[in-house]
């Protein structure tokens, strides 16, 4: 099913080099991914044309060009996360260190929890550390590999006609594209977006805040505990709820990862 509206720090130099860092972090605003976009410099219209990928004879240069189309949003939507991430982590570092936060401070943390629909009672080091388990980067290999899955490499009348690359539905009447094949008795379109980046955002959001992914976001919290690289190899067991084919998805998705390495690396 596609769910998709969609050791602490020691005191001393450690200590300082946090609190230089949260003095430059908490400088920068938090704003949304229209707002950022801007300052990292992104297509001002986010409207890029969707190249003809059923019009490529040549598989691999089919490949190639899907790959080279959808990287550069994914690298951007995901440093939208990691600006939130490092702000976050500096945050909960002076909280371990005994320092308090300032208003701004605070109201930062509250904006980002709510756009990652997170709520909490009290501030503290463990809230932030719950939070970080959602505002956390998605292994590009693994956004480009599921959205050549649920595209056809980007041929698929969703992804054509609705910029949608990741299958996502949405549930309110007109909201979407009706798909052709769906089961009498549902009810649910798969979402329209007004780019494909927004379609990329959408679904990293997913991901993050969607309790059907749970499973996901805590294989991803457990290879940060243990200082590993966020694998996709690992992460895409964590997609079982993903499909309703769980888990002949999930070994389709590793075998295209494995088949198209050399296009990703």
């Amino acid at each position: 099913m596609r769910s998709g509206r969609v050791g602490q720090f020691t005191i001393g130099l450690g200590g300082a080099i946090v609190l230089v860092l949260v003095g430059y972090l908490a400088l920068v605003p938090y704003s949304e991914p229209e707002q950022a976009a801007k300052t990292l410099q992104a297509n001002p219209d986010r409207k890029p044309n969707l190249p003809d990928f059923s019009a490529i004879a040549d598989v691999d240069e089919k490949k190639r060009q899907f790959f080279e189309f959808l990287q550069p949003m994914v690298a951007r939507q995901n440093e939208f996360i990691r600006i939130d991430r490092e702000f976050l982590i500096a945050q909960r570092a002076l909280l371990l260190n005994g320092a308090s936060l300032s208003p701004e401070q605070v109201a930062r943390i509250e904006s980002i929890a709510s756009a990652y629909q997170y709520n909490f009672r009290q501030l503290s080091a463990k809230t932030l550390k719950n939070l970080l388990m959602r505002v956390d980067l998605v292994p590009e290999n693994m956004v480009l590999i599921q959205a050549a899955n649920e595209t056809g490499w980007g041929s698929s009348r969703f992804a054509r006609e609705g910029n949608n690359f990741f299958g996502q539905w949405c549930f309110r009447k007109g909201c979407g594209l009706v798909p052709n094949s769906r089961t009498q008795g549902l009810s649910h379109e798969v979402a329209v977006f007004n780019s494909v980046e927004d379609s990329v955002g959408a679904y990293l959001k997913n991901l993050n805040t969607n309790a059907a992914y749970l499973e996901f976001r805590q294989l991803r919290a457990g290879l940060r505990d243990t200082q590993q690289e966020l694998s996709a190899e690992v992460l895409i067991h964590g997609l079982i709820h993903y499909s309703e084919r769980q888990q002949e998805y999930i070994d389709e998705l590793l075998q295209m990862l494995k088949h198209n390495s050399g296009f990703l690396s």
